[in-house]
């Protein structure tokens, strides 16, 4: 795991010192730049293959597999995520994928000089307003915003749905190949088909891959999750939780999430015991995040229209950068892991997008299987049991849900909540687990004139 540590302006030590600190979790190893007109730094984990040294003349700081050259068009290119900040001989300039599965916030303080950092808490202290940098987008020497140039869409063989499944596989496959490298090697394994298809791939390159799943003994996830395990022959780690293990975790892990969604922290809780329990075993992990989103995982999707359907994935896929990527980053950044999505290869991202939406949600009468397209191209490589299994949230298999909802509903009253759920700002709370999930917030984080750069879970329940 890397993070990144930027002023747009030289003599700036204190700062970056200060702003790493605050991210020390990132890595155990700081290496400080400066060229030109910035002042840069990068947290690097020792032993980390995730970040890459990079083949530039520039002085750059970077979180990404392959760090791209700094230059528009070679960077929209990219293949793998990034996110870069570089100064190089025309000046400035700092990009980030197009799905923003690194991440990369910027503000300016009271002197108009642009600051940048891999998360939030490192921003706060120096800069007024936080603000996401957006995904697909760079800044130039102007420091203006610009986007990317467009993607062309990618032809496939439309009635041929078995030569659909083949090449899915032959794609993803690809993408795990591109960054298994070295070191010690982990998949984390909820026991659901995302996980499950990502773990299988990584298991053919590493044998003897370190695999970890967590919840509650004898929920659906650590059960089903045994069973690959075993089926994979992988050296397999669970993390057994209880309802005191759960709270014990709730205020650092909303403090490494830096956010207080309701079904994020839900989420969160579990992915950061995880990932500390990770991180004290290998360097690198992967996540099958974006399999729901490309592919039509949720339930609610079945309810569309294949004429519906492509423009809903494509927006949830977009709202992934500052929900479940940001859970997947911090999770993985409180374990000093570095963190790969193979999901989102901009080679299985185009084609996953070029996939008719038949074939991601297929019917037949009243019946339709959520990722069939998915589940075609893995057919003869997992259980069957797996394979099929039902889409479930990953705090309702692990049993985490009820635990914190529980909690939640005791620690804040009726009266609490009616009077504190619009915050001074206007953005409303949902329920009376989001407003105690705030109150942490607001002590671990820092309270925030404004939330632009929070993420909200897409149809999350509202209380009345």
């Amino acid at each position: 795991m890397s993070g990144i540590a930027a002023i747009a302006a030289r003599g700036k030590e204190e700062e970056l010192v200060g702003m790493l600190s605050r991210m020390a979790h990132r890595g155990k190893e700081q290496r400080k730049k400066a060229a030109g007109n910035a002042s840069m730094a990068v947290a690097i984990a020792l032993g980390d293959k995730c970040v890459a040294p990079p083949s530039l003349s520039e002085t750059a700081v970077w979180d990404g597999s392959h760090p791209p050259l700094p230059v528009p068009d070679l960077v929209a290119g990219a293949t793998e995520p990034f996110a870069i900040v570089a100064h190089g001989p025309q000046g400035f300039f700092a990009a980030r994928d197009r799905l923003g599965v690194k991440p990369l916030y910027y503000g300016r303080n009271a002197e108009g000089l642009f600051f940048f950092a891999s998360e939030v808490k490192a921003l706060s202290p120096y800069v007024q307003t936080v603000r996401e940098f957006p995904p697909g987008h760079y800044m130039d020497a102007s420091m203006a915003l610009r986007p990317f140039p467009g993607h062309q869409a990618e032809p496939v063989p439309e009635d041929d749905p078995q030569a659909l499944a083949r090449h899915l596989r032959l794609r993803i496959e690809a993408a795990v190949a591109a960054n298994v490298g070295h070191g010690r090697i982990g998949s984390w394994l909820s026991g659901g088909l995302d996980s499950s298809v990502i773990a299988t791939m990584v298991a053919r390159h590493v044998p003897g891959v370190h695999t970890f799943a967590g919840g509650t003994e004898g929920s659906p996830d650590i059960e089903h999750a045994r069973q690959m395990a075993k089926f994979l022959g992988t050296k397999h780690h669970e993390i057994i939780i209880d309802g005191e293990r759960v709270l014990t975790a709730l205020g650092p892990a909303i403090e490494a999430l830096e956010s207080f969604d309701a079904l994020l922290v839900r989420s969160s809780v579990l992915n950061y015991l995880v990932g500390v329990e990770a991180g004290a075993r290998v360097d690198v992990s992967f996540s099958g995040e974006g399999g729901d989103e490309l592919f039509g995982g949720y339930d609610y999707l079945k309810s569309l229209s294949e004429d519906e359907l492509p423009a809903e994935l494509l927006d949830i896929t977009g709202r992934l950068r500052n929900t479940a990527l940001q859970r997947v980053d911090r999770c993985a950044a409180a374990g000093s892991l570095c963190v790969h999505v193979p999901f989102l290869n901009s080679h299985v991202v185009s084609l996953a997008r070029a996939i008719p939406a038949r074939y991601k949600i297929k019917r037949s009468g009243d019946k339709a299987i959520e990722k069939w397209i998915l589940r075609a191209s893995m057919e003869g490589s997992m259980p069957e049991s797996v394979l099929w299994r039902p889409k479930e949230k990953f705090w309702q298999g692990s049993g985490v849900g009820s635990i914190l909802s529980e909690y939640a509903e005791a620690a804040v009253s009726d009266a609490d909540f009616m009077r504190q759920r619009v915050l001074p700002f206007g953005l409303s709370l949902n329920s009376k687990e989001e407003l105690h999930y705030y109150r942490i917030f607001s002590e671990r984080v820092g309270k925030f004139d404004n939330l632009d750069w929070m993420g909200r879970t897409k149809g999350a329940p509202v209380s009345a």
